[in-house]
This record gives C-alpha cells, structure tokens and sequence, in this order.
C-alpha cells in the first residue's frame, strides 16, 4: 500500500537504537525526510540516510535545539515522534518505590516525559501550520505500572496521559495526536547484558537467556515471542500516514497481547 508519506517530513527523537532506529528506517522507506535526535549517532542510523542530531534531550535546551535544527534541513515539520525514552540501565531499576531518590524520578521524568513536552512544544508551530501530526512512544506499562521500575511506568503513564490531552486541544486546529504503546520489544533493554532484563535476571538468580526465552509467557503475550521493533514502527507508519487520517487521541498496543483489559 502507499502510504502517501513521500516527501513529508519528519523529526524522531531517540533515533539511533532499537525502536527509534526502525521507525526513521521505516518513515525513510516511505520516502519521508526524517532528522533524528540522539546522543550518538550510530551507523546503523547513518546508513538510513536521515539526518542525524547529536543532542541530550533529556536536557530544557535538548529538545529546542533538535526542532530547529530540523526547521532550518526540512522547512515545516509535517510529524514528530516523541520516541525517546530510558529504562533500560539495569542497576537501581529493580529495587521498587523506596529505591527511588528525588533524583532518580527527576532523570525518569526528564527523558520518558519532559523530552516530548519540550519537544512538542517547539515542534508545535510548524505542525499547526503544516497539519501534522504527533506520535508519542510510551508503553504498556502505562496501564500496567507494577510490571516495570516505578519511576518508568508512571512517566510513560503520563505521556500517554499528554497525549489525550494534546489531541483534544490541536484537534480542531488539524493536528492529529496518537500513542502507541509497546510491550517487550527486542531491543537492548532486554538483550544487553548490562540492561534492564540481564539485571531482572540475576535478581532472580537465572541465566539471562532463560529468562528472555520464559519472558513472553510470564507476561501473557499470547504471540509468545517478543514484539519486533519493525512491527512498532510499522503502527507509526499507518498513524502518521493519510489513511489514518480519522484517527487521533488514540492509544495503540503493540504488546503481543499482554494487556488483558478491554
């Protein structure tokens, strides 16, 4: 199918790994212009042929300094993913609600919620004037806040919260606004040996491949694997596109069916 994205532009935040990484390959395949933001470039983002944004935006200039820097390569932004996200580090993620000081919730909330604030906010007048549209990544966990590191959760609880909101104040003005919420992706979160699922792991006294191979069962995805990254930016693709131009304030799971609730 067309999705009639070529020559649209697009700004991706946390773009050089992972889900980032498959959604400024897919949007690129599409034919979109995509500047992606990230702390490093890696070659893999390189070989997209995006143009890549050295920037922290888990920082108040980060963010501003991304969209103007697409600005001045793209003219008017046409979409904007707010992909960027953390959670993956595996030490002082696993040790509940007590085992988060003041900073650790600053440094979850700057990088899971702040970023996209900040970054939506800068975008937000090419996108009124161009009609766009925004994609936040947030995640299952938003519904599910037990399943993962408090601080995590409750951030990405928000965004998803930010953009109902957003859809409902750009709405009438043409801007459509869209969540979509992954499960477990096979992503260095889970797969590094210095992450999030290699830490689960040794507190739970098993080697790091059984539990990546019982994970899916013990989280109810009923497709019994892990979610790809592809299969992610793939539900980007159709949001962003005209063929979902009905659809904003909605909030998609891409979580291999882990999610019970109607």
């Amino acid at each position: 199918m067309d999705m009639r994205l070529t020559g649209k532009t697009a700004v991706v935040t946390g773009a050089s790994r992972g889900i980032g990484l498959a959604i400024v390959a897919a949007l690129a395949a599409e034919g979109m212009r995509v500047v992606a933001g990230a702390r490093t470039a890696s070659p893999e983002l390189k070989e997209t042929g995006a143009t890549a944004v050295p920037v922290d935006l888990s920082t108040p200039d980060g963010p501003a300094l991304l969209v103007a820097e697409a600005l001045a390569e793209l003219g008017e932004i046409d979409l904007l993913v707010n992909n960027v996200g953390g959670g993956d580090g595996g030490e002082g993620q696993l040790g509940g609600f007590l085992g988060f000081d003041d900073e650790g919730w600053r440094q979850a909330f700057d990088l899971n919620f702040l970023s996209a604030v900040r970054t939506t906010r800068a975008a937000l007048p090419s996108l009124l004037r161009s009609r766009g549209s925004i994609v936040n990544i947030s995640s299952n966990g938003a519904r599910l806040p037990h399943a993962g590191p408090v601080a995590y959760t409750t951030a990405k609880a928000a965004l998803t919260a930010l953009g109902k909101a957003l859809a409902e104040e750009f709405g009438p003005q043409g801007v459509r606004v869209n969540t979509v919420s992954p499960g477990p992706v096979r992503t260095a979160m889970w797969e590094d040996p210095a992450g999030y699922g290699a830490e689960l792991a040794r507190s739970m006294g098993m080697e790091h491949e059984q539990v990546l191979a019982q994970l899916p069962a013990w989280t109810g995805m009923t497709i019994g694997r892990f979610v790809e990254p592809a299969e992610v930016a793939a539900m980007v693709v159709h949001l962003a596109s005209p063929h979902a131009a009905g659809i904003t304030g909605t909030d998609h799971l891409v979580d291999g069916g882990s999610v019970k609730t109607v």
